[in-house]
């Protein structure tokens, strides 16, 4: 084990998820596919939204920085996943380990805030119809896009500075297939509450924050909704929530039960649980909010037409 100063290291070497050789090659095939689908998916995702007038709404504005925000979250650590199927040791620099903690963090966190940006949009078009455009103005979007990121940057510089803090002076192997928080807090030699307190106040904030508006607004959402005495309208109210109801269920869902400490979780149900968290959402996020959303698939069609008239005019 490489150290210096005799106090910390500066290498790590990530466990992966399996030390069983005859399932390397066919969970690095199954996380390839997995992995070409989710950057096709959310490129085609965006691409759609970019290329599309009909799509140029406060409301396509936040999916397609969702999907910006799957899509790099999962370059953050598909590669050295990837790489810990075929090597026989996945070894990662200290400073490399820091990285993708920060970029895993910062994705994480804004992934939040978008979703909960998306909760308020969806109630201000609802419940707001008329003022619609003039609440969710272009300027507001920005802002609110611009305040999840710096949200997120705030988190993850924060998670960053407590964990580098850390003496690391034991082992040096990280029982994971990533650098996450926990894991790195495992293997500290020093005292790690500080770190712990801090981290679990970060993730606290962010998560009943986020969750509080998105409740509130889903409330609201519903009070409006029951209101109205056309099934029709009740209907279409709804039919344009489902999509962020369903990925926000997800998200929380699987981000709980991957945190929660219990006793009865063992190291390899926490690390099914965080592919779940971590592989599962930028895949299916694209194609639950194309399969279920009748914009999406006009404009998949309307793009599909005219690539085919451009193939026979010969325009490239």
């Amino acid at each position: 084990m490489a150290t210096k100063n005799d106090s910390s290291v500066t290498e790590f070497i990530l466990a992966g998820l399996t030390d069983q050789p005859e399932l390397q090659l066919p969970l690095f095939n199954l996380f390839l596919v997995y992995h070409i689908i989710t950057v096709v998916g959310n490129l085609s995702l965006m691409s759609l939204i970019f290329l599309n007038s009909n799509l140029q709404t406060p409301m396509y504005f936040f999916l397609f920085n969702l999907s910006f925000i799957d899509l790099c979250y999962s370059f953050v650590f598909t590669p050295k996943t990837l790489m810990s199927f075929v090597s026989e040791k996945n070894i990662i620099s200290f400073k490399g380990c820091m990285t993708q903690m920060f970029f895993f963090c910062i994705f994480a966190h804004s992934e939040c805030y978008v979703l909960t940006a998306m909760a308020y949009d969806r109630y201000v078009a609802i419940c707001q119809p008329l003022l619609y455009m003039v609440i969710m103005s272009p300027r507001t979007c920005s802002l609110m896009m611009f305040g999840s990121y710096f949200m997120g940057l705030a988190g993850a510089i924060v998670h960053t500075v407590f964990i580098t803090r850390l003496n690391f002076c034991n082992s040096n192997v990280i029982n994971h297939y990533l650098c996450d928080i926990f894991p790195l807090l495992q293997l500290s030699c020093s005292s790690t509450y500080a770190s712990e307190l801090v981290s679990s106040v970060v993730i606290s904030t962010v998560v009943i924050a986020s969750s509080v508006v998105i409740l509130m607004s889903y409330a609201l959402i519903l009070f409006n909704v029951t209101q109205l005495s056309s099934g029709k309208g009740l209907y279409k109210a709804m039919s344009t929530c489902s999509s962020h109801i369903i990925t926000v269920a997800i998200f929380y869902g699987l981000g709980m039960l991957t945190h929660i400490k219990t006793s009865e979780k063992s190291v390899v149900q926490g690390k099914i649980l965080s592919v779940f968290c971590t592989f599962l959402l930028p895949l299916l996020n694209p194609f639950i909010y194309s399969l279920r959303n009748k914009d999406v698939k006009v404009a998949l069609r309307r793009s599909l037409r005219r690539l085919k008239v451009n193939e026979a005019l010969g325009v490239p």
